[in-house]
């Protein structure tokens, strides 16, 4: 590349990475505190999406906790986001033909979701970013952090990606360069998978001495359905059918707002078989007899896929290093047998604000902020993640039926008696050593989409509203092409073709053998890739601008 000006640089006392929930919350309660004490502080809040809420995706039943605690009175604004209390709550074990419902005293208290609220996760942090503004927060979407400044082994800020770099890594007319945003303390809150999240805790070595992390993939279609088909507030979770037991997963339904019906899917991703889609598992689920009802006449508005953290407790890497801190599920925040991390999202940025701020106070800058890392365990979100720690690995080591009754007894034992029986599980293998070879499996095969209830993955990818320009550097960065065609292709026969849940690779035959295509335009920055390439050769980067999906209600 030819030799680049020098960026530009802006200095503030705070500067994080990623306008979620996470992220705003720690913007939010910096300024509060701020607020509180008369103390001047500049906080600035990059995201990477096209505006606040553009990339944010999840089922979702959210639990108040944190809204409660950061805005309380959120209930009362005329523009909150949230309107749809639970009405009913239902856990059913699917088998192909039918299944069973599960009385609600059988489970522990803990998976209650009255009191919660059915909505869009979006538009949650739609919300916070205009309550981070009206504080002083300034906010700068469509600018992703794409290098974390690091100076004497201590992060000094990021610096925001170059825009107008072509295919061939030189720059063209548009050419612009990024912007070093510089700060005494930088926040990460990128969500599941962050790309510099994953750099921060390789250099620093945030994982030692902590499990693996361990991770799932969430599909979401967003329905509008008819009004005799709709019942407000109904939280519907199932597992078993369509995935086999020694794969782990589930589903959602939810009914909220004006007749919307968000349909979900999960897949955990330490599955076997290299020819199992989670797209299409998804696909099928919403064929089963107690689910396609409520799709008749109904008709499909909205699609996406994200990658969760499902590792929880025992996964969680340290989360301050000198100059910087993990929020949310940067940090792995997810409670997976709830199906919630937002809660825990927001309550972890006001913790970390609140520690950085002291830091601040006492004149203190780019060092390491370890009261954060040493208070979350004794707090709320330690207390939520702790007692449902062996529910992933009971799920993992013995299968979806014996593991679903045996962490139903754990959470019990938990919440009766305090204690569990299995003490503290560790998770096995990540998720990447898991794939067994083809010639191991029976293949799956698939029906193909009807285009009424069942789609395919490019036109669900239209429903995203997914764009990139397509002059620049490819942000999906295959490491070793060779590797890709002698492991991933000629030993696992291509799962990433089947695991993607946009169409973005492809392997094509041809006259000088199969060739590996990448449609980087279809990209719903999930992240699968990143972690499910059983020789983690694949390495995900942000790409240029606000590219990436637009999601709407999401």
């Amino acid at each position: 590349m030819a030799d680049l000006p020098a960026r530009e640089s802006m200095e503030f006392d705070v500067v994080v990475v990623g306008a979620g929930p996470a992220g705003l919350a720690t913007a939010i309660r910096l300024k509060q505190l701020a607020a509180e004490t008369g103390a001047d502080i500049s906080v600035v809040v990059v995201e990477k999406g096209s505006e606040v809420g553009a990339h944010i995706l999840s089922g979702a039943v959210i639990d108040p906790i944190g809204l409660d605690r950061l805005i309380p009175e959120w209930r009362e604004d005329s523009d909150r986001p949230l309107h749809t209390q639970v009405t009913a709550d239902e856990f059913i074990y699917l088998g192909p033909a039918g299944g069973l419902k599960l009385p609600n005293v059988f489970m522990p208290k803990l998976m209650n979701n009255h009191g919660n609220f059915v909505g869009s996760l979006g538009n949650v942090a739609r919300y916070l970013g205009r309550k981070a503004e009206e504080l002083g927060v300034e906010i700068y979407p469509g600018f992703p952090a794409a290098e974390v400044l690091v100076e004497d082994g201590k992060v000094v800020g990021v610096a925001t990606g170059d825009m107008g770099i072509g295919r061939d890594g030189e720059p063209n007319a548009s050419f612009t360069r990024g912007m070093e945003l510089r700060a005494k303390y930088t926040i990460f809150g990128e969500g599941a998978r962050g790309s510099l999240t994953k750099q921060m805790v390789e250099r620093f070595g945030l994982n030692q001495g902590r499990d693996h992390q361990k991770y799932g993939i969430g599909i979401k279609e967003l329905w509008q359905v008819r009004p005799e088909k709709f019942q407000a507030g109904l939280v519907r979770h199932s597992m078993g059918w369509p995935l086999p037991n020694n794969a782990g997963g589930g589903s959602w339904l939810y009914h909220f707002d004006d007749n919307l019906v968000s349909v979900g899917f999960v897949v955990h991703l330490n599955y076997k078989n290299p020819t199992l889609s989670p797209f299409e598992e998804f696909q099928r689920f919403k064929t089963h007899p107690m689910v396609r009802d409520v799709f008749e006449g109904a008709k499909r508005i909205g699609y996406g896929a994200r990658a969760i953290m499902e590792g929880g407790w025992q996964s969680v890497p340290r989360l301050s290093f000198p100059g910087g801190c993990l929020v949310g599920d940067s940090a792995g925040f997810v409670n997976v047998p709830r199906i919630k991390g937002s809660h825990n999202a927001i309550l972890s940025g006001m913790l970390c604000a609140d520690h950085v701020f002291a830091a601040l106070q006492a004149g203190r800058a780019h060092d390491e902020v370890a009261s954060y890392e040493e208070s979350w365990r004794s707090s709320p979100i330690g207390y939520d993640l702790k007692r449902v720690r062996n529910v992933k690995p009971l799920w993992s080591r013995y299968g979806t039926a014996a593991g679903v009754a045996l962490g139903g007894l754990d959470m019990w034992m938990t919440e009766l008696f305090g204690w569990s029986f299995f003490g503290t599980m560790k998770h096995g293998k990540p998720d990447h050593e898991c794939l067994l070879p083809l010639s191991e499996v029976t293949p799956i095969t698939y029906p193909k989409p009807d285009g009424v209830l069942t789609f395919d993955k490019l036109s669900s990818v239209f429903l995203s509203n997914t764009n990139h320009e397509e002059d620049q550097p490819p942000h999906l960065q295959v490491k070793d092409m060779g590797l890709q065609k002698a492991s991933e292709h000629d030993v696992y026969g291509g799962p990433s073709q089947r695991y993607c849940p946009a169409g973005v690779y492809e392997w094509v035959e041809g006259e000088g053998g199969p060739r590996y295509q990448i449609n980087a335009q279809n990209c719903v920055h999930c992240k699968t890739c990143d972690i499910k390439d059983p020789n983690q050769n694949i390495n995900w980067v942000t790409p240029e601008g606000a590219g990436g999906p637009n999601y709407i209600n999401m």
